[in-house]
């Protein structure tokens, strides 16, 4: 059938029922949101019926008041060494180079080796007296609105698995995503942008999609991966741009694509894959007027790009701010390097060049996103959340590594309603272990829904038969780092 008789045909079953009767079974369901969307922006439809009112991602009220509205995940993929960065333990460099016993009790993979100092200085910094390491200085010129766990774990020493830990609170890429969760659970503030974007200077992180993919969810929840190493504003999202069609023209297409689409599941019935397809070409079309404008850093103050610096990560970082300003609800920045999916995983060979050149490379970035969100007043309702999937052993590994460590690692969170200036929980005296206020993934995933006004047992989605959630049947609020 050629397209122009796919109109013909849809005009001739129009015929066959009432306005009436179109309308209601145009508005029922899932399916009609594309052309629903699409004849709001025409004008064809009242304002109640438009985009805010039927889409998938339009805001949704949380189960409690949050404390937090928007999230910016700074995830740190291959394992940053809690004991160089900000774990501080004198009682390694006591005890250097011997094997105590405490550290026999844990059976780390490969690590044969005794106690390795950290080559790296540390120092008190702000009100709260915070040992960071040296190679954090503008970090840690940020401790006072810092809450630090020091007790964190997970259940393997492998990157695969524990990077999804860590994004879906499951060790295979069948869940769907925190992100994705959270914008199933409150929509987005921006019709015009995803309400979940992932974003690398280099690699994707191992894992790639399943860290910020919809799994069963409705498509539309999915995250937008941007690999933002050129930062060009035409070029952040792949295919975005349409060479072919003028945009009058691509918006006569999607008319008339969505209504044979409404046509087929008034057919057919429900079609997730299909109602996902419709909702991604609306997404898309406006997505190409707001990508180029949110992504052009050059509209920033000099000051502002002093503020961030010139580096991958830094941009990544000033990015992020303009995402959570135009309402999109998470982002997740992923640091990575030419052709390694898991930056931080260099700590096996060699600490000192290789945690110190990934510090240096983030450290700017990450001190003044949490300086420019406080001095914009954003921060109170943006949860930031820095770290890795796990972290390193205080043994060494040869001579200069340390081998990977899921029994007690370091991740930490500002603004959203966490306690500022704070450290919660600890590893033992040499950082190997947590041992105080032990906090697992589970319970991290069930305390940032919570600040955003979720609860982890409720937010749930029924499929193949069960009720399902991001913290599975695990997880408690951890109550003592909320301000």
């Amino acid at each position: 059938m050629k397209f122009y008789e796919h109109e013909l045909a849809f005009r001739a079953a129009m015929n066959a029922v009432s306005r009436r009767t179109f309308l209601r079974q145009l508005g029922a369901g899932f399916g009609s949101i594309g052309l629903t969307a699409t004849l709001a922006d025409a004008g064809r439809l009242p304002a109640a019926e438009g985009f805010m009112a039927t889409s998938p991602l339009a805001p949704k009220a949380p189960h409690f008041a949050p404390k937090a509205k928007r999230v910016i995940q700074l995830f740190m993929p291959g394992g940053p060494s809690q004991v160089d960065t900000f774990d501080y333990k004198p009682e390694i460099a006591k005890h250097a180079g011997k094997r105590p016993a405490e550290v026999d009790k844990k059976s780390l993979r490969n690590t044969k080796g005794g106690l390795m100092p950290s080559p790296f200085k540390f120092r008190q910094h702000g009100q709260s007296g915070k040992w960071v390491s040296d190679i954090f200085p503008k970090v840690a010129g940020c401790v006072d609105d810092i809450c630090f766990i020091h007790s964190m774990h997970t259940d393997i020493p492998e990157h695969a698995g524990a990077i999804l830990m860590m994004n879906l609170g499951h060790l295979q890429a069948t869940r769907p995503s925190m992100g994705a969760w959270l914008v199933y659970g409150l929509g987005s503030e921006n019709r015009n942008l995803p309400g979940f974007v992932a974003m690398s200077p280099r690699a994707q992180p191992r894992g790639t999609l399943g860290n910020w993919g919809n799994a069963f969810l409705p498509g539309a929840y999915s995250g937008t991966y941007v690999n933002i190493a050129q930062m060009k504003p035409d070029a952040a999202v792949a295919h975005l741009k349409n060479s072919n069609l003028a945009p009058d023209e691509q918006r006569k297409q999607i008319e008339l694509l969505a209504k044979l689409n409404r046509l087929q599941l008034a057919q057919s019935g429900p079609d997730q894959q299909l109602e996902a397809g419709i909702e991604s070409m609306e997404l898309a079309f406006r997505m190409q007027m707001a990508v180029p404008e949110v992504f052009d850093v050059s509209k920033e103050s000099n000051k502002t790009l002093d503020l961030y610096g010139p580096s991958e990560f830094a941009k990544g970082c000033l990015v992020a701010r303009r995402l959570i300003e135009q309402g999109v609800r998470v982002v997740q920045l992923s640091h990575s390097i030419d052709g390694y999916d898991i930056a931080w995983d260099t700590g096996h060979d060699d600490i000192v060049n290789g945690h110190a050149v990934l510090a240096r490379a983030c450290d700017q970035g990450i001190a003044a996103l949490l300086t420019d969100l406080k001095q914009r007043g954003l921060l109170d309702e943006t949860l930031v959340i820095w770290g890795g999937e796990f972290g390193r052993a205080p043994t060494s590994e040869g001579a200069k590594g340390r081998d990977h460590d899921h029994y007690g690692f370091t991740i930490w969170m500002a603004g959203g309603g966490v306690k500022p200036g704070y450290s919660f929980g600890a590893t033992d005296e040499f950082g190997l272990a947590a041992v105080e206020k032990r906090v697992h993934v589970h319970d991290l995933h069930a305390t940032i829904l919570h600040l955003m006004g979720l609860d982890h047992e409720k937010l749930t989605f029924r499929y193949s038969g069960r009720d399902y959630r991001l913290t599975d049947v695990q997880g408690e609020v951890v109550k003592g780092i909320l301000a």
